[in-house]
């Protein structure tokens, strides 16, 4: 394969430490829960309300369950940013991921994060993130570069659509594209909850539906200070990131699914 930003120095060392058949096991053993209908996908709704909670959103799990599923009504503000994470899961299960489908993606779910205009839009100014106390931890990618390292992104990712992966080699590339994009940072917000939806749009399309069944989102809330701190081992600055620190960052996606609770 001839990537252009995606790199797979790591993948020789991630496939000996992954275990392949635990892997394809536990893989295959996930199943849709007995609460979702055709009209509501539990999983989903795991999804959408531990992405958020990551970003900092106070929803709970139960609550959101009962306005979804059941139809309990709660404040607008509790829920909005959650059911609009949750269509762009349902958009992103419906179409193949491209330029043009991602953009419509941050649209959906981004639509009560940022304004109007910058809805499916690349950021035109330089980003940088901070810790709670103020602290910058990261300075992404410079707003000249966005345009085309997201181009590479792309085209990596229409090479590996097409290209014939085992479920380890899957499970690798769906984290790399994860990291990929977050250290870019390509729009003004909503970055997070992008790249761990890419990460498992980028499953589907390899695995099937099952890849939705996937908890990679609660489990990175649950491990959020390890998430974090895998992240950033990487380095401060865009243009010196050391991607061969990140195989920390790339074990934790297949870990969401192997290891048990």
């Amino acid at each position: 394969m001839d990537l252009q930003i995606i790199q797979k120095d790591l993948l020789e060392q991630y496939k000996m430490t992954v275990n392949e058949e635990a892997l394809f096991t536990a893989f295959n053993q996930l199943e849709d829960a007995s609460l979702s209908t055709d009209e509501f996908s539990f999983y989903t709704s795991v999804a959408s309300v531990y992405s958020s909670k990551i970003e900092g959103e106070s929803i709970e799990l139960d609550s959101y369950i009962k306005h979804k599923r059941f139809r309990i009504e709660f404040q607008p503000d509790y829920t909005r940013k959650i059911d609009d994470l949750y269509l762009a899961y349902q958009f992103a299960s419906k179409n193949k991921p491209d330029k043009k489908t991602f953009a419509g993606m941050h649209t959906i779910l981004a639509r009560h994060i940022v304004s109007t205009n910058w809805l499916g839009k690349f950021r035109n100014q330089n980003m940088f993130v901070t810790t709670k106390d103020g602290r910058i931890e990261y300075f992404a990618a410079s707003p000249f570069e966005v345009p085309s390292e997201m181009d590479k992104l792309y085209a990596d990712l229409k090479v590996l659509l097409a290209t014939e992966l085992t479920i380890s080699e899957t499970f690798f590339f769906a984290s790399m594209i994860h990291i990929v994009f977050v250290k870019i940072h390509p729009w003004n917000d909503g970055n997070g909850r992008s790249g761990r939806l890419f990460e498992k749009w980028f499953l589907s399309q390899k695995l099937g539906s099952k890849a939705w069944f996937v908890q990679s989102e609660k489990y990175y809330y649950t491990q959020h200070e390890t998430y974090y701190n895998n992240i950033r081992a990487l380095g401060l600055e865009y243009q010196h990131l050391d991607y061969s620190k990140a195989l920390p960052f790339l074990l934790m996606l297949a870990k969401s699914v192997t290891d048990k609770e």
